[in-house]
């Protein structure tokens, strides 16, 4: 079982849909993940805000609110977990296609459900969340001001791109400007001047950034004692990594990392 801890919410105005939907699924998970239902759109809303939902599998002709509707509302909704949806219908009309691709669902399936299309359907749902939450997690921890930096490098001079590359190389050892700028062969002072220029930010700031950068990474893609993580990124002290850190992050490396745990929600 590849999925565990997942919520899987079914919502069917059907009770005997809904019973066959739960049943093979608690069969497929071992128990693995949580399979809840409801039988009205309403209900399936406010499970949804008040619990994390991994993915929603929910009729779509019901009374009051739709499955089209629910999925609708979960656009402007604040969730702390925007689930996958797929959609069933006993009903195989185009304009319900049309308008589940328009809402980004994963998956329409019509009635009757065979087994083996469920779990097809589930399994490649519950792929397509984690993969969200990992990009949008990783979007979170990029620093901006690097990127934004960093998007044009074809334009930079030789020395300064020979010393973004040497930065890159030697992240994880100690080392300071003038070294860098006998690598690439100019004046320290001429080189401090040109690097700002073309960057944006100072040498130092520059190698900061990158040296933070990596550790949010190794925080949060490894399970790397603080203490290590630090000397990976060319910090001798753990005490002054934390002090850079902080300053840049606002938090210690352990409260970022507990903030924000990589661990699939």
């Amino acid at each position: 079982m590849l999925f565990k801890s997942k919520t899987i919410l079914i919502v069917d105005d059907e009770p005997r849909t809904r019973r066959g939907l739960k049943t093979m699924l608690d069969a497929w998970s071992g128990g693995c993940c949580e399979i809840r239902t409801a039988d009205n759109g309403r209900d399936a809303l406010q499970m949804l805000i008040q619990e994390p939902v991994h993915l929603l599998i929910t009729d779509i002709r019901m009374p009051e609110i739709s499955g089209l509707n629910l999925v609708q509302l979960l656009q402007t909704t604040s969730l702390a977990t925007k689930p996958s949806v797929i959609l069933i219908s006993g009903y195989a009309e185009f304009d319900y296609a049309h308008q589940a691709i328009q809402l980004g669902v994963v998956n329409y399936l019509l009635k009757p459900i065979r087994k083996d299309k469920l779990i097809d359907a589930v399994e490649i749902a519950l792929g397509a969340h984690e993969e969200r939450m990992r990009i949008t997690k990783m979007q979170r921890i990029v620093d901006s001001k690097l990127v934004q930096v960093t998007e044009d490098l074809d334009n930079r001079s030789e020395p300064v791109k020979e010393a973004i590359r040497y930065v890159e190389e030697h992240l994880n050892q100690s080392f300071g400007l003038r070294e860098v700028a006998d690598h690439v062969h100019l004046n320290p002072s001429y080189f401090s001047v040109l690097f700002k220029e073309q960057m944006q930010m100072t040498f130092i700031e520059y190698v900061t950034r990158m040296r933070v950068q990596k550790a949010k990474e190794l925080l949060l893609q490894t399970r790397l004692p603080v203490v290590e993580i630090a000397e990976r990124v060319g910090y001798q002290t753990t005490k002054y990594f934390n002090k850079v850190f902080k300053e840049y992050e606002g938090n210690s490396p352990g409260l970022y990392r507990r903030n924000n745990d990589p661990t699939p929600k």
